[in-house]
């Protein structure tokens, strides 16, 4: 019982790394930010508003 809740919160922080890329955030950072929160990263990233996409043709300026 006790390996299923390991396994399950480690699938918990890999859903949520791929969830803050999705919405243009650090997956290193949300992975590691779910490891120590899990099922509350997950609430917030679901909360928070998509980041605009930086066009690196502008930053070039």
């Amino acid at each position: 019982m006790e390996d299923q809740f390991f396994v399950g919160w480690g699938t918990l922080t890999l859903i949520n790394a791929g969830l803050a890329q999705g919405k243009n955030r650090s997956g290193l950072h949300w992975f590691f930010i779910s490891f120590f929160l899990g099922p509350i990263a997950t609430l917030a990233l679901v909360i928070l508003e998509k980041l605009p996409e930086e066009d690196e043709n502008n930053n070039a300026e």
